[in-house]
């Protein structure tokens, strides 16, 4: 029997030793929840011990319920017809299975029935859905879209939405791409407009939308006359009715299990969420961001399933009378994949701890008249170093992925390459993480602003004044080093005030902020746990001739590609 929280002792260290303590104190209201719903907890001990336990009850969902699916899931995925989309029976037990253990309102308040659970621990449970089934956590991980209308929608929405999520009688999706314009959002133009009865109606179409068939949708619209940039849009709900029409499902690479629709607005009655002009700056944002650090969980679990696959593989193939496992070119490959992955669910973690702080302090800004100078604070630190973390988590994580799959593959050899083995799938599935919800070079876009701004320094200084001894003190001053050369490098970037130069130096320098920060974080779990010195040890020192390599590329000055790009490209 296999459990998927209780067989990753990596995930299980994290939970134990993130420290959530201050951000379930705001989510719960200082514990004053539990004196008005039983499930509450009454402290952060009674807290982190339900979070244990329910992540003990999805590990099991996914390691005996859900992986036994998933192959067939892959190969016969959701049926259309009629312009209906009918998923896959399995598809539906793994829903049940969810729904049953009251799973489907993670993250929304007690009063609407949910659990009121960090960002945290929700992400870990979609990690262990992905590592089952890549496809599903794209259903299962929308409940970000009742956690957006928690946020931005009146209480009449809340009430006639939230409790439906709450119990899985609804499920959702967040309708945002065109066709022609895929991460152009500002280009929408699925039109909005009011009728003579003052309600909302929508007309246009959506292309590559997750779960388009979903009862509850959150459409990005324009509903301001003559505007054709941001500022002229709003999100709407609207709900599955026969104007809505699914057009088609898209024939995919991989993530079989879950349909991406082509939708058709025929005057679909809507509702206003929030302000006017608001959708794209404000409310889409937030939904993108919660997106995208699902994702990053979304990569996680494909990775880990596909390291695994590998090192099962290479422990009983033989070749040459022993298993290939001993063979110095696969346990580096193994080894690698390994230290990849605990880096990657390293930085996953703090940034959906900054995520639960920015969160908790945010709403402790907006419900109080007169928040105090610290609340203030903590909101605008918060809010600007997730707001780094959520881009460099997203572009390290479903790399790291698209890599591990790729190696996982090469290590099964052309068994690899055949259906019978389950790492040709991950192989497909992890393709489109580091694609959809912002491809890799739109999250260099996001995330470089705060690496030259130095949003992450106040957490790196607090790192860095833990007290390292020994073979970890030395580490230190490595990254130490790594970290003065990326001051110098952010400064010579600053000062040649050319931003052609700047923007291609972008992706060096997130990766060079990510071995730093990634490092760091390595470090801080070695010192908790003397097993993960190894783990630190070898991404550290590994991490210092990548870095080299891209501080070299930012310090040289070469514009040659700048201006060499036509002849380059059109050769």
């Amino acid at each position: 029997m296999a459990n998927y929280f209780e067989d990753n002792q990596d995930l299980k260290f994290t939970l134990n030793s993130i420290d959530l303590a201050e951000a379930v104190a705001l989510r719960e209201d200082n514990y004053r929840e539990s004196e008005k719903f039983d499930n509450a907890p009454v402290d952060y001990a009674d807290a982190l011990d339900n979070y244990n336990r329910i992540l003990s009850v999805v590990g099991d969902i996914a390691g005996n319920n859900i992986e036994e699916r998933s192959r067939t899931v892959d190969e016969e995925g959701p049926h259309f017809e009629n312009n209906k989309v009918t998923y896959h029976p399995l598809t539906v037990q793994n829903l049940e299975d969810l729904r049953k253990a009251d799973l489907m309102g993670v993250m929304l308040p007690h009063r609407f029935g949910g659990l009121n659970f960090p960002v945290t621990v929700y992400t870990m449970m979609t990690e262990m859905v992905s590592r089952a089934d890549g496809s599903l956590q794209n259903i299962f991980g929308l409940q970000d879209i009742a956690e957006t209308i928690n946020e931005f929608g009146s209480e009449e929405q809340k009430q006639r939405y939230l409790p439906g999520f709450a119990k899985g009688d609804l499920d959702g999706s967040m309708d945002l791409t065109e066709p022609d314009f895929g991460s152009d959002l500002q280009a929408v133009r699925l039109r909005a407009t009011q009728g003579e009865d003052g309600k909302w109606y929508l007309n246009g179409m959506k292309r590559f939308i997750t779960n388009g068939c979903a009862k509850v949708h959150l459409v990005l619209a324009r509903s301001e006359e003559g505007t054709s940039d941001g500022r002229g849009l709003s999100m709407f709900i609207a709900e599955a009715c026969p104007q809505l029409v699914v057009r088609r499902i898209e024939h995919k690479l991989g993530i079989h299990g879950v349909a991406t629709c082509e939708l058709q607005y025929n005057n679909v009655p809507a509702q206003l969420c929030g302000k006017r002009r608001f959708g794209l700056i404000k409310y889409v944002m937030s939904l993108m961001n919660g997106a995208r650090v699902a994702i990053s969980a979304q990569a996680l679990g494909i990775a880990e399933a596909a390291y695994r696959e590998a090192r099962k593989y290479a422990s009983e193939r033989e070749q040459f009378k022993r298993s290939i496992d001993q063979f110095p070119a696969i346990y580096r490959m193994l080894s690698s994949m390994k230290l990849k992955i605990t880096a990657a669910r390293a930085l996953l973690y703090e940034t959906t701890r900054a995520v639960d702080l920015r969160n908790g302090y945010t709403h402790l800004m907006e419900s109080s008249e007169t928040p105090s100078a610290e609340v203030r604070d903590k909101q605008k630190y918060y809010n600007k170093f997730a707001a780094v973390l959520t881009p460099m988590c997203k572009a390290l994580c479903t790399e790291m992925s698209n890599q591990v799959a790729y190696d996982a593959l090469q290590i099964h050899g052309g068994t690899g390459y055949m259906k019978d083995f389950n790492v040709e799938r991950y192989y497909r599935d992890a393709r489109i993480t580091n694609i959809y919800e912002g491809t890799t070079q739109l999250q260099v876009v996001a995330a470089i602003g705060g690496v030259m701004q130095r949003d992450t320094d106040v957490r790196i200084k607090e790192l860095m004044s833990l007290p390292y001894e020994g073979k970890l003190a030395r580490l230190l001053e490595v990254v130490k080093g790594l970290h003065e050369k990326q001051l110098q490098a952010v400064k010579f970037v600053a000062e040649k005030k050319d931003s052609a130069y700047h923007d291609l130096m972008a992706r060096n320098l997130v990766e060079m902020e990510t071995y730093v920060f990634v490092g760091m974080l390595m470090l801080r779990d070695a010192l908790k746990c003397e097993d993960r010195v190894a783990l630190a040890e070898r991404y550290v020192l590994d991490s210092v001739t990548e870095y080299e390599k891209r501080y070299l590329e930012v310090m040289s000055g070469d514009t040659g590609l700048i201006d060499n790009r036509r002849e380059i490209i059109n050769y």
